[in-house]
C-alpha cells in the first residue's frame, strides 16, 4: 500500500465518522474538498435555527455510512477521482 492509498483510506474513515457525528455542519464535505456542498449544509443548518439541521444531519449520517461501507477503490473512484458531491 502506497502513501497515497493510505492517505485516501484515512480520509475515507475520517470523512465517514465526521459525517455520522457532525453531518449537519457539513464538516465531512470540507474534508473531501467539496466546499460548496459543505457551505450549503452549514448555511441550511444555521439559517433555519436547527430545523434544517435535522435534515442535514440525516443526510450526513447516510453519507457517513456510505463512505464507510464502500471499498477503498470505490471511494477513490467516486469521491476523489469523479468528485461526486452528494451521496
Amino acid at each position: 500500500m502506497t502513501n497515497l492509498d493510505s492517505n485516501n483510506n484515512d480520509k475515507k474513515i475520517i470523512a465517514g465518522v465526521l459525517g455520522i457525528l457532525l453531518g449537519a455542519l457539513g464538516i465531512h464535505k470540507f474534508l473531501l474538498g467539496y466546499t460548496t456542498e459543505g457551505i450549503i449544509m452549514l448555511v441550511v443548518s444555521i439559517a433555519t435555527c436547527g430545523i434544517g439541521g435535522a435534515v442535514m444531519g440525516i443526510i450526513g449520517l447516510v453519507e457517513g455510512i456510505i463512505y464507510l461501507t464502500k471499498t477503498d477503490e470505490e471511494f477513490q473512484m467516486t469521491y476523489v477521482d469523479d468528485k461526486r458531491g452528494w451521496f
